[in-house]
């Protein structure tokens, strides 16, 4: 008498990709699986229902199917995962209308086609974000990047008045006095580069880079460049005083302890002298630096009074003349505005940085 074939109980679901089967043996070893003419084959030696016994099935496919199905064993079951050749949800798993007796739904993971749709959006959505990440970089990565951007930015301004503060030293020492007066020939041309390169500083604190405030780093930028490129550097009878020398000389020395101490910070160093440097020089550099810049303005005045430039006529019927001292003396009392909102900023900064230490010896 011919043996009777065992067919175990199959459970099935799908997605629009995918079919997922979910045979009822376990302790299988060694099943042959294979997916010939769109049939897919299943034969394995295993316990199920009637035992334990060699059990087989055979399903025709209701629409293609890739013909590598990828199978997994666990102690209880096998399941089957079949790559359907054409994206979509089909009404059923066979191409015969009637179900077979062995082939139930898959509840645990069945979906009807608008969940699944749900789902099909979701993981697209997970592989666009997860590519989208993968061509920004990882945040580690983009940090470092952010570390090293700003290093290179600060290591140049460094090198920078670096080398201005020694030139008008050395300068000194060897011409005595007589360096004040072409001090703005000889360093010019390096003090406009590190100038028009601080824009980067109040950018970087505008879009975030850096946790700078934005109101003190504009204020900073915007007055040395109006004493720069308006006073000095439109006027040639300022070009040749002595005040250039000290306003180049205190944002010189303000400079080459403020630079190197950002460039430790974006590699994580402290060095305690520097640090003490960066939250005290200031504290009699900025009023020295400001009082510098200021009697550059009261001294081209005169010079801009005589020379006329800058200044400007109302339109009729008002025809009144406006010199440029004017504003002059209004940037004087904003100068000093300057100073006040920046040196309350600089103090709040030394405060938090050495308040807290004080608290924890006490």
């Amino acid at each position: 008498m011919e043996n009777q074939v065992l067919t175990p109980h199959v459970y099935w679901a799908q997605r629009h990709r995918e079919l997922y089967l979910r045979v009822e043996l376990s302790d299988v070893q060694n099943p042959a699986i294979s997916i010939a003419e769109n049939v897919l084959h299943f034969k394995a030696q295993g316990h199920g229902a009637k035992g334990d016994n060699v059990y087989e099935f055979h399903l025709e496919f209701l629409d293609l199917v890739k013909p590598e199905p990828v199978y997994k064993l666990t102690q209880r079951q096998v399941n089957i995962t079949v790559q359907k050749k054409v994206s979509q949800w089909w009404e059923r798993l066979t191409k015969q209308e009637k179900r077979p007796l062995f082939l139930a739904p898959d509840f645990d993971r069945w979906l009807d086609e608008s969940d699944a749709e749900m789902e099909l959006r979701a993981k697209e959505e997970e592989r666009l974000n997860k590519l989208r990440m993968e061509s920004q970089g990882s945040p580690e990565t983009l940090i470092n990047l952010k570390k090293g951007y700003l290093f290179m930015y600060n290591l140049v301004q460094f090198l920078g008045f670096s080398w201005m503060f020694v030139n008008m030293t050395v300068r000194f020492f060897i011409l005595g006095k007589e360096s004040f007066y072409d001090t703005f020939h000889t360093i010019a041309d390096m003090m406009y580069f590190c100038q028009m390169l601080a824009v980067v500083e109040s950018i970087n604190a505008a879009i975030g880079v850096t946790k700078s405030p934005v109101i003190p780093s504009v204020i900073q930028l915007f007055g040395r460049n109006f004493i720069l490129f308006i006073i000095f550097g439109t006027m040639e009878e300022m070009q040749n005083k002595a005040v250039v020398f000290f306003v180049f000389y205190m944002w010189s020395t303000i400079e080459i302890f403020r630079y190197p101490y950002y460039m430790l910070c974006c590699i994580d160093m402290d060095w305690k002298v520097l640090t003490w440097l960066r939250y005290t020089v200031w504290i009699p550099l900025y009023p020295l630096g400001c009082l510098a810049e200021a009697v550059s303005v009261i001294q081209s005045i005169p010079v801009f009074n005589e020379t006329g430039r800058f200044s400007f006529t109302l339109p009729y019927p008002m025809e009144i003349k406006v010199r440029f001292s004017f504003f002059l003396q209004v940037y004087l009392i904003m100068l000093f505005l300057g100073l006040y909102i920046n040196f309350r900023h600089l103090y709040k900064q030394r405060r938090r940085h050495y308040g807290q230490k004080k608290k924890k010896i006490h």
